[in-house]
């Protein structure tokens, strides 16, 4: 899959602390953005999670439609 440039604004201060680490760790070109794509990573595999566990309650617990009144047939099909 290809890369693609998007631009993001991003608090100075936090900016600040990641140049400060990327300095620390002698990292190379590229840090921001790598870092940026993980935590976006880690987010939308958060949300994932977070919609099959809705989806998984909700086949669990059912949806309330309002209940059936009788189950007999004959209250069912009046004629």
């Amino acid at each position: 899959m290809g890369k693609v440039t998007i631009t993001i604004n991003v608090d100075e201060e936090m900016v600040r602390k990641l140049r400060e680490m990327r300095a620390r760790e002698k990292v190379g070109k590229g840090f921001l953005g790598k870092i940026i794509s993980q935590a976006l990573e880690e987010w939308a595999e958060r949300k994932d999670k977070e919609v099959v566990a809705k989806s998984l309650k909700l086949l669990k617990d059912g949806i309330n439609m309002g209940g059936i009144i009788s189950k007999r047939r004959e209250d069912l099909h009046r004629r």
